[in-house]
């Protein structure tokens, strides 16, 4: 294992050693420490590596992830694993706003909660939170699946386009064009392999399942209040 001290090492030296990595390197297995809320802490990764990252970090951590395997042990700032192509990011702790955003693939797991508008506009990334989120989450949600063993905020799914969400606890309300959808034996297995994937525990027979009522997706007169 590859050990980092950010308190003696600059960001930038590190992602740009990261960035280096050529095809097929044994440089697979990092750790760093000393965090102290940095932003920007390995960003751009390329490269199946697993990256461990023992304390807290600032905003935009793992952003724009592809096939590495990133581990926050602590909370982390705004905008966790924004745009995140594939791979991994796992948080042990709490997410602050707009984690996931603009997701395209791989899977975020949140082990604790996350803040308002998780999963804000998501484009094929699975998310599973195992707390709550606050609200907007999921909002003009394109692909993919947010799951949510807690419970959620207002307005949840506003705008949605195509994505599945599926919460087991209360949610605050729906935004527009969102609706409970019906949860059948094939949303419950792909619910429950999410789950195993994300290694959470949680009974799937309490979640419920929303999705877009497709009312927005041109405009009608009827309609133009929920614009």
């Amino acid at each position: 294992m590859i050990t980092v001290d950010l308190a003696e090492t600059k960001l930038r030296e590190l992602n740009r050693r990261l960035h280096a990595l050529p095809p097929g390197t044994n440089e697979r297995d990092w750790r760093l420490i000393n965090p102290r809320g940095t932003h920007s802490i390995a960003v751009g990764l390329d490269a199946p590596i697993d990256v461990t990252i023992d304390g807290h970090v600032g905003y935009y951590c793992a952003g724009m992830n592809k096939q590495a395997n990133i581990t926050i042990n602590g909370q982390c700032g705004w905008g966790v694993a924004e745009n995140i192509m594939s791979g991994v990011v796992r948080v042990r702790g709490n997410a602050s706003q707009s984690a996931a955003a603009s997701g395209r693939g791989g899977l975020v797991v949140i082990e604790g909660d996350a803040s308002a508008r998780c999963g804000i506009s998501m484009k094929g990334v699975d998310i599973v939170v195992g707390g709550s989120v606050g609200h907007m989450s999921a909002f003009m949600a394109q692909r993919g699946n947010l799951v949510v063993c807690g419970d959620a905020g207002a307005d949840l799914g506003d705008s949605i386009y195509e994505a599945n969400l599926y919460v087991a606890g209360k949610v605050a309300s729906l935004g527009a064009d969102c609706e409970a959808k019906p949860m059948d034996a094939k949303h419950r297995e792909a619910l429950k392999a999410l789950l195993d994937r994300a290694g959470i525990k949680a009974d799937v027979t309490r979640f419920k399942r929303y999705g877009s009522a497709r009312k927005l997706y041109h405009f009608h007169v009827d309609h133009a209040e929920a614009y």
